[in-house]
């Protein structure tokens, strides 16, 4: 977990400034619709503000600059000062000012800018309650994991009056990240058309944070038809020297479920859009939910005292209640949880066990008695998921499932047979399979569709690392044909070779077995390797058709 004291000041701010040459790109696309009153809700130093005196054709409009920083905001005026003589900047909380515009009927002709990114968890309480007055103002479901960029986009979009344009730098997780449903739902519901640029490469070489160009055109009436969203992914920044509206009509759009859910489906070509909808019919293909159930692991609210080395066993005496876990993907580079795997993680030093005082009768031990002072040394009983619980050092919901699964992953998801009844924390997951034999699932599950439906329903941060929630996993498509996978074979394939090399592999058998001709494999591979690739951020010479 992140605490505000270890963060730095340019995180708490959210301040990750525009270069020049994306501000003007933007200001470029914003000048096509003549605007006559424009926004920077956001403005910083001002870097849009001179974006646009760069861009020509702009002396009658009026631009307003709002900033929460009032040191930014003196750099800002004196920025503005001679070269856009219609231009205000004032210190205000953006997301308060527009509520108060939005009860007034204020709008603007444009938007631009590049919002804040901060953390839910880090915003003054008067500024989370402002942006759950957003959401509801617009009749959105709210949720307090919603950064702060997002509330910022969808304020600035009810500003625009219909035909306007919003131009704007965002994270990239905008395309898939759940708390931002909302704002994709809105968007495609207010937008006649939405496009996202979407470099290859880290904009931002201070943060590990994703970052695209979001071009939305308001509907220019209720009755204009809602195009969807269009990706344009560009490398380097060579786009920049192309007209901003051949880029915004440049891509094609996808509506219907694309804008109901995650953007990420935009970035398939088209024939392998049709084979995921086709496959997602076929009786051997299976969502993730109805043939298993996906459970949070154990949550010990201590990890680090909870999951100990044998050292620590050793050295406090606590064999009584040291039982194996794993929940990390060193603890298991395979498909199978073995004994073998779990003498090779204790013998390199991993924290292999789990502490469990299942009853109030350790206390009689002396052992238990010195490691239960030991953490509330350290002040674990006062951490609020241990003090919840009497006693604190008893977990709840302490039992074991034969099939695992990582919440997070480098290349591909994958289940573990559980060989030996392990514990797993709430870094995996404990998966009970419905009708469904249990190696047969595992042995199943790795398969490049499979892999395919991770990148689209997952999401990712900072480092590309793919994460699932439960209700992600409960939607993965599922090849179960009629044939029996060596697990043996697998977790030796997984743990040496490439992860491509084993989906070419494991599709040989299982997509073949539902009559997908090998031209399909291929397509629904290259597919994945895309999206890995841009999750991690990997250079890849293919084109999105």
């Amino acid at each position: 977990m992140n605490f505000i004291a270890s963060e730095s000041r340019q995180k708490l701010r959210g301040g990750y400034y525009t270069p020049l040459d994306l501000a003007t790109f933007l200001a470029k696309w914003v000048r096509g619709i003549k605007p006559k009153r424009i926004l920077e809700p956001s403005c910083g130093d001002g870097i849009f503000l001179e974006a646009f005196s760069r861009v020509g054709g702009m002396k009658n409009i009026s631009l307003l600059g709002l900033e929460i920083d009032k040191e930014e905001v003196r750099k800002a005026r004196a920025r503005a000062r001679n070269i856009l003589p219609n231009t205000s900047v004032y210190t205000e909380d953006f997301l308060g000012w527009a509520l108060n515009s939005l009860h007034k009927g204020q709008r603007f002709d444009a938007i631009v800018g590049n919002p804040p990114f901060i953390r839910y968890q880090y915003l003054p309480k008067d500024f989370q309650q402002r942006a759950e007055e957003v959401f509801e103002n617009l009749d959105l479901p709210f949720t307090k994991h919603a950064n702060a960029w997002v509330p910022f986009v969808l304020a600035s979009m009810a500003l625009l009056r219909p035909g306007g344009r919003l131009a704007m730098v965002v994270p990239a997780e905008i395309m898939h990240i759940t708390h931002a449903q909302p704002l994709r739902s809105y968007l495609g519901k207010e937008c006649r058309r939405l496009v996202i640029v979407d470099p290859e490469e880290l904009w931002f070489s201070d943060t590990l944070q994703g970052a695209v160009l979001l071009l939305a055109e308001k509907k220019g009436s209720p009755a204009d038809k809602a195009e969807g969203v269009g990706i344009y992914p560009v490398k380097q920044k060579e786009f920049l020297n192309t007209d901003p509206e051949i880029i915004f009509s440049a891509p094609k759009s996808l509506n219907g479920r694309t804008i109901a859910g995650k953007w990420t489906y935009a970035l398939l070509d088209r024939s392998a859009r049709s084979l995921l909808d086709n496959l997602s019919k076929h009786p051997n293909v299976h969502h993730f939910k109805d043939i298993a159930e996906v459970d949070v692991g154990i949550v010990t609210g201590a990890n680090n005292y909870f999951l100990v080395s044998d050292e620590t066993v050793e050295e406090f005496g606590l064999s009584k209640w040291a039982h194996p876990m794993f929940g990390r993907s060193k603890h298991c580079p395979g498909v199978i949880y073995d004994e073998y795997q779990h003498r090779m993680n204790k013998e390199e030093g991993k924290p292999a066990n789990f502490i469990w005082f299942s009853d109030d009768s350790v206390s009689r031990y002396v052992s238990a008695q010195k490691y239960i002072d030991y953490g509330e040394e350290q002040n674990l009983h006062t951490r609020y998921k241990c003090r919840v619980r009497d006693p604190w050092y008893s977990v709840p919901s302490v039992y074991t499932t034969e099939i695992g699964m990582l919440k997070r992953s480098h290349d591909a998801p994958r289940l573990i047979l559980n060989k030996i009844g392990a514990f797993t924390t709430d870094t995996a997951y404990r998966i009970s399979a419905h009708g469904v034999a249990n190696k047969r699932l595992v042995g199943s599950f790795i398969n490049s569709l499979t892999a395919l439906s991770a990148e689209l329903e997952g999401r990712h941060y900072g480092g590309g690392v793919l994460e699932l929630v439960p209700s992600e996993i409960e939607k993965l498509l599922i090849p179960l044909p009629e044939l029996a996978v060596n697990l043996t074979e697998l977790d030796k394939d997984v743990k040496t070779l490439p992860m491509v090399d084993v989906l070419e592999q494991q599709d040989k058998k299982i997509l073949s077995s539902l009559g997908l001709t090998k031209s399909e494999q291929n397509l629904l591979v290259n597919n994945w390797q895309r999206l890995h690739d841009r999750r991690q951020r990997v250079s890849s010479d293919s084109e999105i058709a």
